[in-house]
This record gives C-alpha cells, sequence and structure tokens, in this order.
C-alpha cells in the first residue's frame, strides 16, 4: 500500500465516520469509519518504514571505516617519508595587472 492509497483510505473513513448519520440499519458507520481510517494509517506507516527501512534502523554511512579513517589521520607518521617536503615560503612576486 502507497502513501497515497492511505491517504485516501483515511479521507474515506473520515467521511463515513462522521459524515454519515444513519442509525436505522445494524450497520455502526461511526465505527465502520474509524476502522477504515486505522487501516489507513497502518498502511502509511508501513509503506514509510519499508521504503526507508535501511534509514530509519541504522545508518552505516554516518560510520567511518577503520582503514579509512586509517588514511586521514593526523598523527604524524611513523615511518620516514622518501623525501623532505620543503615547505618554506619562496619570495612573492606580483604579477602584473592588465587593464582593459
Amino acid at each position: 500500500m502507497r502513501i497515497g492509497v492511505g491517504i485516501t483510505l483515511v479521507t474515506a473513513g473520515a467521511i463515513i465516520a462522521f459524515a454519515i448519520r444513519d442509525t436505522s440499519g445494524p450497520i455502526d458507520f461511526t465505527v465502520v469509519g474509524v476502522v477504515i481510517m486505522l487501516a489507513g494509517l497502518a498502511g502509511m506507516w508501513l509503506s514509510y518504514r519499508v521504503a526507508n527501512r535501511n534509514h530509519v534502523e541504522h545508518d552505516d554511512t554516518a560510520i567511518i571505516k577503520p582503514r579509512v579513517e586509517e588514511q586521514y589521520s593526523t598523527e604524524p607518521h611513523s615511518y620516514p617519508l622518501e623525501h623532505e617536503i620543503d615547505v618554506t615560503p619562496t619570495e612573492y612576486k606580483e604579477r602584473p595587472t592588465e587593464h582593459r
């Protein structure tokens, strides 16, 4: 059952429960309408749960796997680098600006 069917059942159940006032027969339309509304609500809830079952229970994407976390560690490496990286600033030369 999709959400649209659930909304339709809730609407139809509300119309039956609150708009029909026929008390001459053996059927209580208020009870029938409430039951239909509850069936619609249950259907909407179930369709939501089925559609979002992976996202509702637990989200694996929020967990960083240890091997991936190891790659992005901010701690210094325990092994020496192959070559040193020169990070000293070089002389800044301003580039000539072009006027149009």
